[in-house]
């Protein structure tokens, strides 16, 4: 089991890398070349500024017992398709029960974009964001360790 992250704007990678520390779990981070990265434990692979370059990279990365972290639901959805887990930055799991709902929205989402409609924007990060976050991805790194069921 390793653990991926997509990274360019993920705001828990402190907390990813105190854990996996903690457990010995070897970490992937990927961000693009407008990016820099050096947390001390984590392997960094650094891809081309091309739209969809991390995220193509890092599903190209998931193998089956993975944990991967990203707010991208395409991401998610292809974690799952490899019988890997997923995990976005506010600890929601992404799951074969959610996942098809979550693609939909993003549809619906995109569809009002073009049109020219406005979507609500996401609301500024707090403290128990990032306690649910850890809350649960500990949880995962527990459930795919079989130490929790």
């Amino acid at each position: 089991m390793k653990i991926l992250v997509d990274a360019d704007a993920c705001p828990v990678k402190s907390i990813i890398v105190r854990i996996a520390k903690q457990q010995n779990i070897p970490v992937i981070m990927l961000i693009d070349t407008s990016h820099e990265l050096d947390d001390g434990y984590s392997t960094v692979k650094v891809v081309d500024k091309a739209r969809d370059s991390v995220d193509i990279a890092l599903a190209n990365l998931i193998v089956k017992g993975d944990i991967v972290v990203t707010q991208d639901y395409g991401v998610a959805a292809m974690a799952l398709g490899k019988r890997a887990r997923a995990i976005n930055q506010n600890g929601m799991i992404y799951n074969d029960n959610n996942i098809d709902r979550l693609l939909f929205e993003r549809h619906l989402g995109q569809k009002v974009r073009r049109a020219g409609g406005r979507t609500a924007n996401a609301g500024k990060r707090t403290r128990a964001d990032d306690e649910s976050f850890e809350e649960a991805f500990a949880r995962l790194i527990r459930e795919a360790a079989g130490t929790e069921t």
